[in-house]
């Protein structure tokens, strides 16, 4: 970044960097001017031009976003040329945008409508033809409505640019011009790896998570089900916003009060299946470095990622650890140990799982996670989600007492907590491979080499007598990075972590959208706080998984463990 300099901004001196663009020093400087379309760290498309701003004493607009600062600028930014100039780009969009913003799932959270308000847009002023697109549902995670899209090109930018998946892209000329997948077919025959981070900046209803609210209130008022639930880790330290908590703040105890008070008969951490995780992917992570297995071995709790494998990399499939994901584990005990231990027929067990993320809802329909033609999970929700169910029930946060999760499955480590950030599930198994390679666990729990956003993070591990290579991937377009360099040769590293989401799922398409970087930041500090505070830190200490092996997994890798706990992985063909 250039040298410091002042500009001009609404008759007031600010700071500005050279070679900045305008929109970030007015941030920077506490000053609002609305987009639809930027997006923080990628370069400028200056697509919507929402944020034109008036250059004082020279009569015209510039995108702020894509206007580089300058020595002496003077900037009016809500200037009567400039509101005005908002205001009619505002009104165009909606000349042909749908009029069903009642029945909108994003009603109250769309940010077109927040824009109608905030520049006084109260009648139509202009009649254009409305768009007569056809409706996608055919992901099992993520909905399109081509009609509510205003071609921002968000979707298309993080998919290509932050993902590097491409499944959507610009098509079509002129008035013509639609964002679709290749060959302009359904979403599920696309490269879409249903990561749904589309979904998380999209500013309108175009895309949305396939929403499973209706199947969870049947089952919940179905006497002859028994509907149990678990929450990922990540999910309690951002629900709380959307009800005015402070980004950051563990509502993990409110969460559970809250769910007990919609009827579900009980509640369980998911971060109590990472740690079962841990001790599976821990004992395959030795055992194939002590018996010649593929390495680099690559973790496998995030299921965009291994469609991602399945779809670009299927050479490297046998990398993946065949360990289950937290959600499909915790679905597997629940039906098979919990119902027997409580003496309720699994057929009637009907288990829901509130994830941080849309592609769960595309890993509990695989026809793999399942055991005797019954699904591991019934149904998944995402937090924004769970947000909905609780408001439609009449629910606050603020109203409750906080109450703990219901065990066997309710006790968890710190270990599994921080599987909800970018490197922590690399960090929860190496502190339970150094105690199973060396006999105790290591001096240092931290390995905070591998925490962070950076998209690609790596460091030499030593345990014992051994040094090992890990690299941590945050995000799709970093496990690219990574996976080419296997494709060329690279042995350097024994063991990968891949999140699909910038940040982990702290970050997640399922989680309450942000418009910039900072929540996103508190969830995961709250979740290292959570770590450094807790007294039970490692996986292979936790009690409630100690007495699961011994009364029904018998040992990691064992003959039982091996049925209910891992799967197996197959090569997928997508459109070009």
């Amino acid at each position: 970044m250039g040298v410091n300099m002042q500009i001009q901004v609404n008759h007031k001196a600010i700071e500005a960097q050279a070679g900045e663009m305008l929109l970030d020093a007015l941030k920077r400087a506490g000053i609002r001017v609305p987009t639809l379309c930027h997006l923080e760290h990628l370069f400028p498309s200056g697509a919507c031009r929402m944020c034109v701003v008036e250059l004082e004493g020279q009569g015209r607009l510039v995108p702020s976003c894509a206007c580089p600062v300058t020595e002496g600028m003077k900037v009016l930014t809500h200037s009567p040329v400039a509101l005005n100039a908002r205001k009619t780009i505002l009104e165009l969009l909606l000349a042909s945008h749908p009029d069903d913003c009642f029945y909108c799932s994003r009603n109250g959270d769309c940010q077109l409508r927040h824009l109608s308000d905030e520049l006084g847009v109260d009648r139509r002023r202009f009649q254009g033809l409305k768009n007569d697109g056809k409706l996608d549902l055919s992901s099992p995670s993520i909905a399109r409505d081509p009609d509510k899209c205003i071609l921002c090109g968000k979707c298309v930018r993080v998919c290509e640019e932050v993902q590097g998946v491409s499944a959507l892209d610009f098509i079509g000329r002129g008035s013509k011009t639609k964002v679709a997948t290749a060959f302009d077919e359904g979403l599920n025959v696309s490269s879409c790896v249903n990561c749904g981070q589309c979904v998380a900046v999209c500013p309108t209803g175009a895309l949305v998570e396939k929403s499973s609210i209706r199947e969870v209130l049947a089952a919940l008022e179905d006497p002859n089900k028994v509907v149990v639930v678990q929450h990922a880790p990540a999910v309690s330290v951002s629900l709380g916003e959307a009800f005015g908590v402070k980004p950051g703040t563990d509502v993990a105890g409110l969460m559970a009060a809250v769910l007990r008070r919609m009827g579900f008969a009980r509640v369980f951490d998911t971060s109590f299946s990472a740690d079962l995780t841990i001790m599976e992917e821990a004992s395959e992570l030795v055992h194939r470095i002590q018996h010649g297995g593929a390495l680099p071995m690559m973790t496998s709790c995030s299921p965009a990622w291994v469609k991602f494998v399945e779809q670009f990399y299927p050479e490297l499939l046998p990398n993946l650890s065949t360990c289950k994901s937290p959600q499909q584990m915790m679905g597997a005990i629940i039906k098979n140990y919990w119902a027997k231990r409580e003496n309720i027929d699994r057929a009637k067990v009907y288990s829901v799982s509130i994830m941080p993320c849309t592609a769960k809802k595309f890993e509990a329909q695989r026809p793999e996670l399942g055991a005797d033609g019954v699904p591991d999970i019934d149904a998944v929700l995402t937090t924004r989600e769970l947000v909905k169910l609780i408001r439609m029930r009449g629910l606050d946060l603020a109203d409750l007492e906080p109450e703990e999760a219901d065990n066997p499955f309710g006790t968890r480590s710190s270990a599994g907590k921080i599987f909800g950030a970018s490197g922590g599930v690399m960090e929860a198994a190496l502190r339970t491979a150094h105690r199973m390679l060396t006999g105790e666990n290591p001096k240092q729990l931290e390995f905070t080499g591998v925490r962070g956003l950076d998209r690609v993070k790596e460091m030499r591990v030593k345990i014992g007598d051994a040094e090992i290579g890990v690299a941590v991937a945050s995000g799709l377009m970093g496990a690219r990075k990574l996976m080419d360099r296997l494709r060329k040769g690279d042995t350097s590293l024994q063991f990968i972590e891949v999140m699909s989401c910038a940040g982990g799922c702290v970050n997640g398409g399922g989680q309450p959208r942000t418009v910039d970087g900072g929540p996103v930041r508190a969830r995961l500090q709250a979740l290292y706080k959570i770590d450094k505070d807790a007294a039970l830190r490692t996986s292979h200490d936790n009690p409630e998984i100690q007495r699961i092996y011994q009364e029904f997994l018998g040992q990691p890798l064992g003959h039982e463990s091996h049925r209910l706990l891992h799967t197996k992985y197959r090569r997928r063909e997508v459109l070009a």
